[in-house]
């Protein structure tokens, strides 16, 4: 062993050693404070009147904390050690404080032994909060609980959301070898808009105005990206520039998008099936009811499967203005990716494929995380028919790292008719095209 991985080793031992005490002491606190009010009348407050149910506890815990046995404790553990009881009733425990940390978009616990954050797009450590094995899974099932779901061997992996939007991720043993692994994706209430991302650095004001355009102008967009690209950011902030009037169906596997100041969205999430393997609705399922809900635009968190299919007949029957996103390398990538998925659902020849998607798809947009963890706009193509070819991919931006600065390869043909049609002033597209060739 070298040097490095024995100070490792201590220092994970010495964090062990530390949750160990934090736990025996932990321990005491629970069987006292549950002297005072019992664990079920707590839990049931907790459902009916949550603020109460903290104060009742608060209350319990200062009276515990007046006794002799706890009095001469140091302050700073005792109040440690509140908080900690507090997250565990109300929160999510030892993690309920990286859930409340705003620059933590990400949580990964690899077992009891080591904890990852992403913050600003770049992945650390964060050491370990676990003392056993028994304390994670606890801590397992009583995120799961409230909502229906369960991990056990028979059914090791579970994907879901949580009430207030971030969607975990478990796997328990015996898929997961080095013991349970939890991941939670954190997302805010707040819609990232296309000028914030801008300030941000994500892309210039000649991208931003072109996307914002392509919206306006109820242009069929696609969102490509690899995964933690920003994909459901992207498709946030140009969802943000739809017109209010407009009525939006979203369909989404596990719900990211947010609409707070849309006021007229229908919002639909996919369902797995339930325990005994019934209940099941798909992404495909709900594209097809939201043709008969009379929607302006069909917005679909990500098409992964046979439902690409659905998505692009929607596109194609006067649904113009649709968005989605996939995960692919590159806008050729994309539409690779795409006929692989409608052929899930039918065996059509690859070039009839090509055709609808070309007719279906106008604009792509891919996003990339630089090595700094920035994340950026990428490419931007126009979906087009091609003499030779059913399906045509041209090139209008390319930017090749977060640091580096785009480059503007042609001029898309469809700002042009969007001018004509009265969707965008061509005096600004005017303006916009002299400065970007």
């Amino acid at each position: 062993m070298t040097l490095m991985e024995r100070v490792d080793a201590a220092q994970v031992e010495g964090s062990r050693a530390s949750l160990d005490a934090d736990a025996w002491m932990l321990d005491e606190l629970k069987d006292e404070v549950g002297a005072i009010i019992a664990g079920d009348t707590l839990a049931s407050l907790a459902i009916d009147n949550p603020r109460r149910a903290r104060s009742e506890l608060k209350s319990a815990m200062r009276a515990v904390f007046a006794t002799s046995k706890w009095v001469a404790r140091p302050r700073e553990s005792k109040e440690r050690l509140a908080r900690e009881l507090l997250d565990i009733v109300f929160g999510l425990g030892p993690l309920q404080p990286l859930v409340e940390d705003e620059s933590v978009t990400e949580i990964m616990v690899n077992g009891i032994d080591a904890v990852f954050v992403e913050r600003r797009g770049v992945i650390e450590p964060h050491g370990a909060l676990f003392a056993n094995a028994a304390q994670l899974r606890s801590l397992i099932d009583r995120i799961l609980a409230p909502l229906g779901r369960r991990v056990d061997e028979s059914s090791p992996m579970v994907d879901a959301r949580l009430p207030n939007g971030h969607r975990v991720n478990v796997v328990i043993p015996p898929i997961s070898l080095d013991g349970p692994a939890v991941t939670i994706r954190k997302f805010t209430e707040h819609a990232m808009r296309l000028e914030e991302m801008q300030r941000r650095g994500s892309f210039d004001a000649a991208v931003a105005a072109l996307l914002r355009w392509a919206v306006v102008s109820r242009k069929n967009m696609a969102v490509c990206g690899g995964t933690g690209s920003g994909k459901t950011t992207m498709l946030n902030a140009l969802s943000c520039a739809i017109d209010p009037r407009e009525r939006i169906v979203t369909i989404e596997d596990s719900a990211e998008l947010r609409f707070t100041e849309h006021p007229h969205v229908v919002r639909m999430e996919a369902r797995a099936c339930n325990a005994e393997g019934v209940g099941e609705v798909t992404i495909r399922d709900l594209v097809r009811n939201a043709l008969r809900m009379r929607p302006d635009r069909i917005i679909v968190g990500e098409c992964r499967g046979a439902e690409a299919l659905d998505m692009l007949s929607a596109m194609n029957t006067g649904h113009d203005g649709s968005l989605t996103t996939l995960h692919a390398n590159s806008p050729a990538d994309m539409v690779m990716r795409l006929v692989t998925m409608v052929r899930y659902g039918m065996d059509l020849p690859v070039e009839v494929i090509e055709g609808n998607i070309a007719s279906a798809l106008d604009v792509v947009v891919q996003v990339s995380r630089g090595r700094d963890g920035g994340r950026f706009v990428s490419s931007i193509a126009s979906v087009e028919r091609g003499e030779t070819e059913a399906c045509r991919i041209r090139d209008v931006y390319r930017r090749r790292s977060s640091a580096g600065r785009g480059v503007w390869e042609s001029c898309p043909a469809w700002l042009d008719e969007a001018c004509e049609q009265g969707f965008v002033d061509e005096w600004e597209v005017a303006r916009w095209k002299a400065a970007c060739f």
